[in-house]
């Protein structure tokens, strides 16, 4: 049975094992468990909902549709096709969370490129590198973010009001890196690509229902419906058109299970090990004068070393809830940091295997040095902006 799972669904299982194992120990008292998980399952009920809501949108071929338009509406010229596709990059990932974007976006560009005869590499570090860096402006936009919701004491849009400015910092700088790493023309070769001829859509009714399903969420976010809601309410629309019009596309393999495991997993094991020295160590690293810089660097250096949601989760512990600003410098170390090693976000390991499948070379070398320089450069444009603005 075990062969059937990956290295990565070991680890996610492994993890929520170890977690349990440790209540009933005494490692972590029962209360301070059930605690955790009542904390957790709006969260997880809003992960399932808009995973369904991503993967039933791109089935009913919505993202498809809007990126060969854009690049029919860029007439083959690059500058205008990397505009089309930062800012369409950016809204997927600030409305529908960045896996959306790592994981249902890349392969729709990908499958672009040919089409188009355009680079593979610059679509898939555009999607990737935006699905970290945009994900600051809502509570939705990365789970880190809805982790710290309630001790920020943020509603969405107070949540927005201070980080539009950081926001608008990371993807200004994001959008300088991709363009002289990865889009210019001595990084791209061609001078301008060829636009795709439109195909029309396989089924009008579920391409409606799921944009009309997309709609709603955002329209229901920005009345300040809760986000568990928000996605329920979307994706039931959706599922019920699917129901109707391609039952069979309807299988249990929508539901993230591991996405669902993880972070169980972490709401159990990183309470345990900050009750037994792991807080004394955060507390060290991020010391007590409440400075966002160093704050912010910590979380980056902590979530490309061992993965951004057990990062923010174990610095957050030792924050306190007065402190605002510390807490939303430690949201941009891990949204804008973890874009250097393979591991820093769920999002990239995803993306890695989607460009895996897609036979899309990523150089290792240059994807290390280039998210270096984005993550430092990012970082401080990010932080300087929260500091300045809010």
């Amino acid at each position: 049975m075990w062969r059937r799972f990956g290295v990565l669904d070991l680890i996610r299982i492994g993890l929520l094992i170890l977690g349990v194992v440790f209540v009933p120990t005494g490692l972590l008292p029962w209360e301070e468990a059930f605690a955790s998980l009542d904390e957790i399952w709006p969260l997880l009920i809003f992960l399932v909902a808009i995973i369904v809501l991503a993967e039933l949108t791109k089935e009913a071929q919505v993202f498809d549709a809007i990126a060969a338009r854009m690049a029919v509406l860029g007439r083959g010229n690059y500058a205008a096709l990397f505009f089309l596709c930062t800012a369409f990059a950016s809204f997927i990932t600030i409305f529908l969370n960045l896996d959306t974007t790592a994981v249902l976006l890349t392969p729709v560009m990908l499958a672009l490129a040919p089409k188009a005869r355009i680079a593979a590499l610059p679509l898939a570090m555009t999607t990737i590198w935006l699905a970290n860096t945009a994900s600051l402006l809502l509570p939705v936009s990365n789970l880190t973010n809805l982790l710290g919701m309630e001790k920020i004491g943020l509603d969405a849009q107070e949540f927005a009001a201070r980080m539009w400015a950081p926001q608008l910092a990371s993807i200004a700088v994001t959008m300088a890196f991709l363009w002289v790493f990865y889009w210019r023309r001595g990084e791209r070769r061609d001078l301008r690509y060829t636009p795709p001829v439109l195909e029309p859509v396989a089924d009008r009714v579920l391409f409606g229902a799921a944009s009309a399903g997309c709609l709603l969420f955002i329209a229901m976010l920005l009345l300040k419906a809760h986000v568990a809601i928000a996605a329920t309410a979307a994706a039931a629309i959706v599922v019920a058109a699917f129901l109707v019009r391609a039952r069979e596309r309807l299988t249990w393999s929508l539901v993230p299970w591991q996405l669902v495991i993880f972070v169980t997993g972490l709401f159990l094991v990183v309470p345990t090990l900050s009750r037994h020295g792991l807080s004394d160590l955060m507390t060290w690293m991020v010391g007590t004068e409440g400075d966002p810089y160093r704050t912010a660097a910590v979380g980056a250096g902590l979530s490309n070393a061992i993965n951004n949601l057990p990062a923010y989760k174990a610095v957050e512990i030792v924050i306190p809830a007065t402190d605002q600003n510390q807490l939303l410098a430690l949201l941009a170390g891990t949204n804008v940091g973890p874009v250097i090693t393979p591991w820093a976000s769920l999002a990239t390991l995803l993306w890695f295997e989607s460009c895996r499948r897609h036979e899309v070379k990523v150089p290792m070398r240059r994807f290390l040095l280039t998210g270096t320089g984005l993550a430092v450069v990012g970082l401080l444009a990010t932080v300087w902006a929260l500091v300045r603005f809010g």
